[in-house]
């Protein structure tokens, strides 16, 4: 037996956790990130402090930065490795579960530690205690609750060993990950206990590779088979089982078009001759026109969101059925398809054993090939506009194409250019493209892109973000400069919520309450967003014509340090139309003839949606 405090118990714990997949084993948590306030330095605080190097401390900027931080890391390190995060009651804790929220709508593990009041109640309400006159139970941690896939109250020492094993189970469980909640209180934290020496000792948590059951398979097999028009649109979960090689292997084998989702952008190279492509509201003219036709669609990894069906209305074959492969129950019985529960990598293994010597037929083959080509004439003309005066966003992608190694990661999370980068960005690396589209989370992109480049210090990481979700959460700036952390940020600059805005425009409400304007009038906020990145000791450069963007990035990626480009661009030119559609429902009554026009073409393209049942 070992006596420890229950945080230092729960540090020294966290410190001796492994995954292994594949015979590779790597820590569970590579470190933990923390604010500190009354609630937990004294606890946690000074257990990270006594474990030094065993578990690294990272003091961030921001909470809900550095949840984020330890998603970009997560999903880097293919949801095998993350980070823990501490901070104290209250604001502290609250702050935390929007970036709970983005963990567990991912699908990415990530361990939150909140402190919380005290358990034992002797000096109530202290201070940030939420007081609810017909609860004593209840404080604001319990807001993690919804947005986690397992939460827990530590109130008495003897729960802690577990309540740890417990957590650490879903953490490392593919079907069930998500953010994890510990809530701490404050004088438990500190409080000693005799533990038992097994608990600390180092514990490898294998994460396996499930094999679909012989019957779905040969279901899903024969219904393949049947099929003259097949589809496959490739989600995250085939890059984080890295499943990629055995994807197109089945591609190359069968000729099936391959679409990818916003998480599975990557799977394939972008000139692979089965890759048609993004897929849905975000997607390319290629794998939208094929999805309209499709027969049959084999998901692989995806869990169906609303961009990717555009809304219901991309399956329009009368007869369409779905064939789903995910190690997620929930998301392998949606659509009413045939389920293959299973690893991702695993399941393509057995498909591509169960269709050996079947293929598309030519003519289908040719057809995808055409589109694919079209569309990256497209996204040619979209990269090298020649706009002016100012560059359109689409030709600052393309300069950050242009000046990209395969293995480079740009990172985006919300705005408009998630949809833009879906549809222009050329995917050669499975791990080369990291958009946050669960939540879409403003703010991300500069935590996220920290993590991303913590987990694997050796490629060039570039950050693109809008001057929307910068004003969110620019913070971390600070932290990369702290941690000698190299991020370069194409910040782009367009004075507004420009996504929002061509949003608005088109569902009739006039870019109402979107544009960085001074009241009553259209002159432009004297806002300087370069000059807020040096400030938080960022090296920045300006630019304001293609030309000028080009020799700047190009210094950024040479430069050892954090660097920020700065470059505006035109709102009004929008990225290629994806032919697809998204469900934001219009006011059916209203005075504005504007709306009362956006109403009616609403209604043109509800009709083409369906229930897939």
């Amino acid at each position: 037996m070992t006596v420890l405090t229950v945080a230092q118990a729960t540090v020294r714990f966290l410190a001796n956790q492994w995954t292994e997949r594949d015979g590779v084993r790597q820590r569970l948590f590579a470190g933990c990130f923390g604010i500190f306030g009354h609630g937990n330095v004294a606890g946690l605080g000074q257990a990270l402090l006594e474990a030094g190097d065993a578990l690294p401390y990272h003091l961030p900027r921001n909470e809900q930065a550095m949840v984020h931080t330890a998603v970009g890391y997560a999903r880097m390190r293919n949801r095998l490795s993350t980070f823990a995060c501490t901070t104290s009651i209250g604001p502290g804790a609250t702050n935390m579960v929007t970036g709970a929220a983005l963990a567990t709508i991912n699908r990415v593990p990530v361990l939150l530690l909140p402190a919380d009041t005290f358990a034992t109640r002797v000096a109530s309400p202290v201070l940030q205690e939420l007081e609810l006159p017909g609860s004593l139970d209840v404080s604001v941690n319990d807001c993690f609750r919804p947005v986690s896939v397992f939460f827990d109250r530590i109130s008495r020492p003897e729960q802690l060993a577990s309540s740890l094993l417990a957590a650490t189970r879903v953490l490392t469980d593919p079907a069930a990950t998500g953010a994890v909640t510990l809530a701490m209180p404050q004088d438990v934290q500190a409080e000693a206990h005799d533990f038992p020496e097994e608990l600390f000792a180092e514990r490898v948590w294998k994460v396996r590779r499930p094999a679909p059951a012989a019957e779905d398979l040969a279901e899903a097999v024969e219904l393949i088979r049947t099929a003259r028009r097949p589809l496959l649109v490739s989600g995250g979960g085939t890059i984080y089982s890295e499943a990629t090689d055995a994807l197109r292997a089945l591609a190359e084998a069968t000729g099936i078009p391959v679409a990818e989702t916003q998480a599975g952008k990557g799977s394939l190279p972008y000139d692979h001759p089965s890759a048609v492509g993004a897929i849905g509201a975000t997607g390319s003219t290629a794998a939208n026109a094929l999805a309209r036709e499709a027969d049959v669609v084999i998901g692989v990894g995806t869990r169906w969101s609303d961009f990717t069906t555009a809304s219901r209305t991309a399956f329009q074959h009368p007869g369409v059925r779905f064939v789903n492969l995910n190690v997620a129950p929930v998301d392998a019985y949606k659509h009413a398809g045939v389920p293959l529960v299973a690893d991702a990598r695993a399941g393509l293994l057995a498909l591509a054993d169960g269709l050996r010597g079947w293929s598309v037929e030519g003519d289908y083959a040719s057809l995808a090939v055409r589109l694919a080509q079209q569309w990256e004439r497209t996204v040619t003309r979209a990269h090298t506009l020649g706009h002016g005066p100012l560059p359109a966003q689409s030709e600052i992608i393309g300069v950050v194409q242009e000046l990209s190694e395969p293995a480079d990661v740009v990172v985006c999370a919300a705005g408009s250019m998630p949809g833009d980068l879906h549809k222009l960005w050329r995917t050669r690396d499975p791990k080369g493209y990291h958009v946050e589209y669960g939540y879409s989370c403003m703010g991300y992109e500069i935590a996220g892109g920290l993590g991303v480049k913590m987990a694997d210090p050796s490629r060039e990481v570039t950050v693109m973000v809008g001057d929307g979700s910068y004003l969110m959460m620019a913070q971390e700036i600070a932290t990369a400069v702290q941690e000698g952390v190299k991020l370069t940020i194409v910040l782009v600059q367009n004075h507004g919520f420009q996504s929002i805005g061509a949003l608005s425009e088109s569902l009739g409400s006039q870019r109402f309450g979107t544009r960085y304007r001074y009241r009553g009038a259209d002159a432009l906020l004297p806002v300087d967003l370069a000059a807020n990145a040096a400030s938080l000791g960022a090296q920045v450069l300006r630019a304001s014509t293609v030309e000028e963007f080009r020799k700047a990035l190009a210094q950024a990626r040479a430069a050892e340090v954090t660097t920020v480009v700065h470059v505006e661009t035109d709102p009004s030119v929008p990225a290629p139309d994806s032919e697809s559609w998204w469900d934001v429902p219009v006011a059916q009554v209203s005075e504005l003839e504007s709306t009362r026009r956006a109403r009616v073409a609403y209604e043109k393209g509800r009709r083409a949606q369906r229930p897939l049942l």
